[in-house]
């Protein structure tokens, strides 16, 4: 693929509303918030809180059931073949829909409460919070857009894996009980490739949370 050759202060232009530019340019150049009185360190609370969350929503991935690889004993049987072309992408493409919006829930949540904290600290970290708030909001909605294309990438990754899978079975030159291409192995497959994707954004999302953490260690 091309890498695009527009600087990258262009392609942001594009994404941010004006409103959301002046609103960054204000946080970036305007005075510092004042801190309020009373602000607190980073607690391990925080910190535990982070990984909490993290971790429940890697485990809601890793161990969803919908993407669990099937346990076969000894040869195939004919009725996998049945039950993989009776199997279609709606039921995957709602549990991404789901874990998205529990990410989405979770880790925005997180980040506004590691902002308040950063906003406690000095005025440098105050505005550091402004435009982390400013930046959440001008791009969110990208985001949201992009993040959202993943299913349908997904669902044509399916489609293909499936059809693709049925051939490979349709021209096995084995027969018996015994073939030599196990029916529904597309599958599995397709299975692993969608976690993996999930996982993915999974990181890309908390980056904003590992950033925000990592101020409020040296402050």
């Amino acid at each position: 693929m091309t890498e695009s050759r527009q600087p990258l202060s262009d392609r942001l232009s594009q994404w941010v509303h004006w409103t959301d530019a002046i609103a960054l340019s204000t946080a970036l150049n305007g005075n510092p918030p004042a801190v309020p009185s009373g602000a607190r360190a980073l607690s391990s609370a925080e910190e535990n809180e982070c990984a909490r969350v993290r971790t429940t929503l890697r485990n809601a991935i890793v161990g969803n059931q919908v993407f669990a690889t099937r346990k076969r004993r000894g040869p195939a049987h004919v009725s996998e073949a049945r039950v993989d072309t009776a199997i279609d992408y709606p039921a995957f493409r709602q549990t991404y829909l789901s874990i998205q919006q529990s990410m989405e829930t979770g880790i925005g949540n997180l980040r506004g409460r590691l902002r308040a904290l950063l906003a406690a600290r000095t005025p440098g970290m105050g505005r550091l919070a402004e435009v982390d708030a400013v930046m959440e909001r001008a791009l969110g909605a990208r985001e949201r857009s992009l993040l959202a294309s993943v299913p349908g990438l997904l669902g044509g990754h399916f489609d293909r894996l499936r059809k693709a899978g049925q051939e490979t079975v349709a021209d096995d030159p084995a027969s018996g009980d015994a073939p030599a291409v196990t029916p529904g192995a597309w599958l599995d497959v397709f299975r692993k490739d969608m976690q993996s994707v999930l996982l993915a954004e999974l990181d890309l999302r908390f980056q904003p949370v590992e950033g925000l953490l990592a101020a409020l260690r040296t402050s």
